[in-house]
């Protein structure tokens, strides 16, 4: 694995010999707007290896994109090489339809200790609710960001993630299957602890993700990409199109169906990802991704 060719694929020439926020800000912007947020291989008839050089390989060789146990576990190696420290942290997703949280964590994501204060890093979130900086944790502070703002609420040593989103404006509302929770003010979007995780922990999590029948990534194709401005994601034969802040605190959103035979087409003209296997699109889950 080459640092070199990670950049490369990220399209990322700034400096990285000094360890700071700043590049490591700059490498994660190129990161989230080069590589999806995606689970295609599970449609595909692939399974996805919780293994940092098939990761490596799939993700900067071939081009794809990858989760989050996929873009985070990536994303660790690339700034422990560079002489970061790096902690794995396990989240458990908010899901809003059901206002719970599951039983067990169903995420990955990274603390980062730089300069006497510590970062969450997560590039393997996707949708519109994927951090486009690291966010210092501290509790109970908006951190603005172009996606909106987000901040923290630490109680008892366990953290949520919220987001304030945004009033949308959406140019075709015939093709939006809109959900109620589209009313919030505000979204939780997870919660985590600062327990340290080893990779391993993660392995049943990547296995169950993949293979339950009941798993939000088995019922639904999801390839999401940050863009300059906003986000285009591929949801079953949905692409949606939103930019970020488009007027008056307000995201523009334009929904396209996309037919069986475009599939392929649209994947590689709005995300450069080329798959090598026959690929099934699959929309079967009512639970919201927005």
């Amino acid at each position: 694995m080459d640092i070199k060719e990670y950049f490369a694929r990220i399209s990322y020439q700034g400096s990285h010999n000094k360890p700071d926020l700043a590049t490591m800000s700059d490498i994660f912007l190129h990161h989230i707007q080069a590589v999806p947020f995606e689970n295609l291989s599970i449609h595909c008839g692939e399974r996805i290896e919780l293994n940092l050089e098939a990761t490596y390989n799939k993700i900067v060789r071939k081009k794809r994109g990858g989760w989050c146990m996929e873009n985070n576990y990536l994303l660790s190696w690339v700034l422990k090489t560079l002489g970061y420290k790096v902690t794995l942290l396990g989240s458990k997703v908010y899901v809003a339809e059901l206002d719970a949280y599951p039983d067990e964590i169903d995420h990955l994501l990274l603390q980062v200790d730089l300069d006497g204060k510590s970062y969450i890093v997560d590039g393997g979130f996707g949708m519109t609710y994927q951090l486009w900086q690291p966010m210092e944790l501290i509790s109970g502070t908006d951190q603005p960001q172009t996606p909106g703002v987000f901040r923290f609420q630490e109680e008892s040593g366990t953290w949520y993630l919220e987001k304030v989103k945004r009033k949308q404006l959406v140019l075709n509302p015939s093709t939006s299957t809109s959900q109620n929770v589209e009313n919030e003010v505000c979204r939780r979007v997870y919660l985590f602890t600062l327990q340290p995780r080893d990779i391993e922990e993660f392995r049943s999590c990547n296995d169950h993700l993949q293979t339950a029948p009941d798993s939000l990534f088995v019922t639904k194709s999801v390839c999401s990409l940050q863009t300059a401005d906003g986000i285009r994601a591929l949801v079953g034969w949905k692409l949606t199109e939103i930019k970020y802040n488009y007027r008056d605190n307000m995201d523009l959103v334009e929904i396209t169906i996309i037919a069986d035979e475009e599939i392929e087409k649209t994947l590689k003209e709005k995300f450069n990802v080329t798959l090598d296997k026959k690929f099934v699109p699959v929309n079967a889950s009512r639970l919201s991704l927005f």
